[in-house]
């Protein structure tokens, strides 16, 4: 069997084995590539493991021998799973294994905020402490979390370990799903989530529905001076928008580890902003978490080969 791997590294880095897929045949090993030459690069393998290449009808159409597509990520937006469905592909996601990291990655951005940790280092260094008149030196805001609001858009795998870790802090949980959950948390309208949140944090697909979710009107129902946090998508923030409520002080800061456009446009409204907080999309990065998506995708393909597929996303 041949094998055609997209973008090994940047999903894998440098740290992980990959031979651990020579097992199951002969690999082509590729980078990201010129979306023109995708078709070329896959030539007559009948698998292919990739993440962000997209694979569409077109290219479907000119891979022939193609039968499996392993998507080294949860979200799948970048297959066209009808087409693959009509040529009898198997496409599979690897499901739940950033759960742990991204819940870490809110809970440091919520922290940053109610610490200001970051300035205070920084300040630090500058040797502002040393030169200050009086020992006790608190310049920025510093916040307890207990009592506060949390509000969470989406109670997901995610979105619960953050509720745990939140109501252990003493803070109030609510929140806004598409069906109520069992848990002890205040169900909530949207409405009364952006109203009553004094941090609110996105943990939702983008879709029809919720794209631009985050916006103008919404963002004006919000506490002044609020936080909001997001990394599930980027295109659940109109990020024009976060950015004139950002400048006009209305909302006291904003944090994503993802965004409408990655990487980022030299134009995007939200670099250089004060209390923005941007990371290059790295919450489901951590090692552990890398190892873990790496066995689940060993273990999609493996159970295609001996026809009993798992986590297959177009059934």
């Amino acid at each position: 069997m041949k094998l055609t791997v997209f973008e090994w590294e940047s999903v894998c880095g440098t740290d992980l084995d990959p031979s651990g897929l020579k097992a199951f045949g002969e690999v082509k090993f590729y980078g990201k590539p010129d979306p023109r030459e995708v078709a070329d690069l896959v030539g007559d393998s009948e698998v292919v493991i990739c993440s962000k290449v997209a694979f569409t009808r077109e290219v479907i159409a000119a891979c022939p021998r193609l039968s499996y597509i392993g998507v080294m990520a949860t979200g799948y937006n970048n297959i066209d799973l009808v087409a693959a469905k009509e040529r009898g592909i198997t496409v599979t996601n690897v499901p739940d294994y950033s759960s742990d990291a991204v819940s870490q990655m809110t809970l440091a951005f919520i922290l940053q905020f109610a610490t200001n940790l970051i300035r205070y280092d920084a300040s630090t260094r500058r040797g502002d402490w040393t030169r200050s008149a009086l020992f006790c030196y608190y310049p920025y805001a510093l916040t307890e979390l207990k009592g506060k609001t949390l509000g969470l858009f989406g109670l997901g795998s995610i979105g619960k370990k953050v509720a745990k870790v939140a109501d252990a802090l003493g803070m109030r949980v609510i929140y806004h799903a598409r069906t109520k959950k069992d848990l002890p948390y205040e169900f909530c309208d949207k409405e009364t989530v952006f109203r009553e949140s004094d941090y609110l944090s996105l943990h939702m697909p983008a879709d029809a529905e919720t794209g631009g979710i985050v916006n103008r009107e919404t963002l004006g129902l919000m506490k002044k001076g609020a936080y909001l946090i997001n990394t599930a998508r980027g295109a659940l923030v109109v990020e024009e928008d976060v950015a004139e409520a950002l400048k006009a002080g209305r909302l006291g800061g904003y944090a994503a580890d993802v965004l409408s456009v990655e990487p980022q446009l030299p134009d995007c409204p939200l670099l250089g902003l004060e209390n923005c907080i941007l990371t290059p999309h790295i919450a489901w990065a951590p090692n552990e978490t890398r190892e873990r998506l790496w066995d689940i995708l060993l273990g999609n393909l493996d159970a295609w080969c001996k026809g009993a597929p798992q986590n297959v996303v177009n059934p």
